[in-house]
């Protein structure tokens, strides 16, 4: 992989990775315009790898919640006078809702970097949750807020986030859906799913790093894969900055019309055999 291919890819993960578009979709595409094999060891691990960009920019995004949060948490469980504080509560929820994607991912390992990487998967998937997404925009209440966040519903939110694994659906778009359909505000969903994003992302980049190191480097080499993952914490800081606030006064309407575009076009060129699925 040549630096300009490197700095591309590391552009699309970062601006895609927090938007309900499908980061993994949008890189799947471009991988193989770019003339890749999209479910060689070496791409599927240099996808996951570079995501943890954009999860460091979102750690320092989060950075005054989580220096709140994180002590919260760490009283509470050595003091049972603080578990009445919602940051104890708070920080219980994100660890319970974030077990559900690491489980699921590691049980269908091997369906996820292969079977699922066609790009027939892609397509349905962005057409077809976008429907999903339609309904849980225009159903929900928006009655809730953070202080009323529950384990429960980080759990529900977490398994949903599961649906992430199938490219096209959109991690933040699976776990914004949740979110509004348990009658949370848009504000408070994007920043949820910020929040959950961390260990599903990081986990995964921390296992493609060890278990695939021969094959990056023998494969996309490690320069580019560093590359793309500066590329993608630069970018995925603008993106989620701009996000919370275009959230806040505007729909997912956007968003879902985009899906439905990319993932109709994406269904002709396959159709019609311009390009291969794999």
């Amino acid at each position: 992989m040549n630096i300009f291919e490197a700095v591309l890819l590391g552009a699309v993960e970062g601006f895609t990775e927090f938007l309900p578009i499908s980061s993994t979709g949008h890189l799947t595409i471009l991988e193989k315009l770019l003339g890749y094999r999209i479910d060689d060891p070496d791409i599927t691990a240099f996808t996951a790898i570079i995501q943890s960009g954009a999860v460091l920019a979102t750690l320092i995004f989060l950075r005054k919640d989580i220096a709140r949060i994180v002590p919260a948490w760490l009283k509470g469980v050595f003091n049972k006078a603080h578990r009445d504080n919602a940051d104890y509560r708070f920080g219980w929820a994100v660890i319970l809702g974030s077990i559900p994607i690491g489980i699921v991912g590691l049980l269908f390992q091997d369906d996820i970097e292969t079977t699922l990487r066609s790009l027939w998967f892609v397509a349905g998937a962005l057409i077809l949750y976008s429907f999903v997404m339609w309904f849980a925009d225009h159903a929900a209440t928006g009655v809730r807020h953070a202080e009323d966040v529950t384990w429960k519903d980080t759990l529900i939110i977490g398994t949903a986030q599961c649906l992430a694994l199938i490219p096209g659906v959109s991690r933040s778009g699976a776990t914004m859906t949740a979110g509004l359909l348990r009658d949370f505000d848009r504000v408070t969903v994007t920043k949820l799913s910020f929040f959950l994003s961390v260990p599903a992302l990081f986990g995964a980049s921390v296992l493609q790093t060890a278990t695939e190191y021969d094959n990056i480097a023998g494969g996309v080499g490690w320069a580019p894969t560093i590359v793309a993952t500066v590329v993608s914490f630069v970018v995925g800081w603008l993106a989620v900055s701009w996000l919370l606030k275009f959230i806040a006064k505007h729909s997912y309407s956007i968003f879902i019309g985009y899906r439905l575009v990319l993932g109709s076009v994406l269904m002709v060129l396959l159709a019609t055999n311009v390009i291969e699925p794999k």
